[in-house]
């Protein structure tokens, strides 16, 4: 196969995580805004909910992780689940962003029971889609550069989504928005529900658009190894003899979970805090930006040091970023320099996310290796697993803040504008500038004392799986001459 050819593929199947993210960026970064202030819910209601859907996470994500290991159709073992869940997911984000008519002044028990529905539902069908997504990647090759090459294309498209959310739904929302003139002069911006269900429906639409695309171009590598039956048995013991797999969830959670907290307070930050909801573009395009160049990360540095220092490397510059925001916008208040050092923040994150993924294919190797069976798609359910707790820690410290602030005592004025107390702005700062450095720090010294799957020790991981792939292919091609 041509080095074009090869690439064109890389870019084909990069594309699906497009949609993927734009689906996910409204979930993460709009949700919660539309739930407490166009919908009026408690947030009592929510840090419940968020804690009932990822028990039911818990259970469900592995589960479809085992299912698509077991899925065999002359379509692929991968490609109809993204097709299908992407549909699903699709719908119920529309849903999710739509009130069918209930009252919002007082919200009704009905209200709160159709949330709950669409939160879960949302959840499911994100799993559908996403894990046989993300779980291709070990299958396409062993080589930890090629590895390194197709996550690095899949990540940027992946953060293309992200950034077309962030940026552009503030600007939807704030043309399809009222505007309050205020009585000394100035005017403020607030977001409706019409604003939200117009934004929905433009990123389901992109969704199934880019799915389809990319799975209709991609070809799935069958040399993998046959799956077992699902049991939970199985899938129980997977977590609990992959002791590198129970490492990486935690130090990827905690870097996780301190993106997620950024990205979900936003909207409240700059609503509240900065009073100016169309500076959140411009603060979004410079982490966009910074997405972009942590792109590049990966492949300068790969070239003078290893995958281990490349990630550390990452982790650190996201937490001197997140330091940085602390210093400008706390206590310079500085917008500009807050812009600059949430770029540096992002390509710390963009460069740790392409090394996440490289890093859970060795997980799957390395599972093989130690278990004799490999789990390709249980295993990868473990990554939207810990996306999903990296969202309820963000959910749970934003709304336990909002409710130490008596956030639930705010209620929208006739022009549906809300007045934010100074013990709200200071509750809402802290997530922003506080929780996130805290999150890197821990997982930087989590993977560098327990994560062992570099060097010479992964190096010999690899060429055994390369044994054991090759010998299937032998064994399906004699197979195949026997026929």
């Amino acid at each position: 196969m041509s080095k074009v050819k090869e690439f064109t593929d890389k870019v084909w199947y990069g594309t699906g995580a497009i949609g993927l993210d734009l689906s996910y960026g409204m979930f993460n970064g709009r949700l919660s805004r539309y739930l407490t202030d166009v919908l009026g819910l408690n947030t009592n209601f929510l840090l419940g909910l968020t804690a009932a859907a990822r028990i039911w996470d818990g259970v469900n994500d592995p589960m479809m992780g085992s299912i698509v290991d077991n899925t065999n159709t002359k379509f692929g073992r991968y490609r109809p689940w993204v097709v299908m869940g992407s549909v699903m997911n699709a719908v119920i984000l529309f849903l999710l962003f739509f009130n069918p008519g209930f009252s919002t002044n007082t919200p009704s028990v009905w209200l709160y029971v159709y949330i709950a529905a669409m939160y879960i539902l949302w959840g499911m069908t994100n799993t559908t889609a996403d894990i046989p997504y993300w779980s291709m990647v070990p299958s396409f090759t062993t080589d930890p550069s090629e590895r390194s090459i197709l996550a690095t294309v899949a990540r940027a498209f992946s953060g293309l989504g992200q950034g077309i959310v962030q940026i552009g739904s503030p600007i939807i929302l704030n043309a399809v928005g009222t505007v309050i003139n205020n009585a000394d002069g100035t005017t403020t911006n607030v977001w409706t529900q019409k604003g939200y269900t117009v934004t929905a429906v433009i990123c389901s639409v992109c969704l199934v658009f880019f799915s389809v695309l990319s799975m209709s171009k991609v070809k799935e590598n069958v040399a993998v190894a046959p799956a077992e039956k699902f049991s939970f048995k199985k899938i129980f013991s997977v977590i609990k003899e992959n002791d590198q797999l129970r490492v990486f969830m935690l130090f990827a959670m905690l870097s996780n979970a301190g993106f997620y907290t950024t990205t979900g307070v936003l909207d409240y930050f700059f609503a509240a805090v900065m009073e100016d909801t169309t500076a959140q573009s411009t603060f979004s395009l410079f982490g966009t930006v910074g997405s972009v160049l942590g792109l590049l990360v990966i492949p300068v540095m790969m070239k003078f040091t290893s995958r281990r220092r490349t990630y550390q490397v990452s982790l650190t510059t996201a937490l001197f970023g997140y330091i940085g925001m602390l210093i400008s916008g706390q206590f310079l208040m500085n917008f500009t320099l807050l812009n600059l050092f949430y770029l540096v923040t992002q390509i710390g994150t963009a460069s740790m996310f392409i090394s996440q993924t490289v890093f859970l294919a060795d997980v799957v190797d390395y599972g093989e290796v130690k278990m004799g069976v490999r789990r390709e798609s249980v295993t990868f359910s473990m990554k939207g697993f810990l996306q999903k707790m990296a969202y309820t820690a963000q959910t749970v410290i934003l709304f336990s803040a909002l409710g130490i602030a008596d956030y639930n005592s705010l209620k929208p004025d006739i022009n549906g504008v809300i007045i934010y107390p100074k013990k709200v702005k200071n509750a809402i700062s802290a997530v922003m500038y506080v929780i996130p450095p805290i999150f890197f720090l821990l997982s930087i010294i989590v993977f560098t004392t327990k994560f062992k799957l570099h060097g010479e020790y992964m190096e010999d991981i690899t060429k055994k799986v390369e044994e054991a792939r090759q010998k299937r292919l032998e064994a399906m091609n004699e197979n195949g001459s026997k026929e």
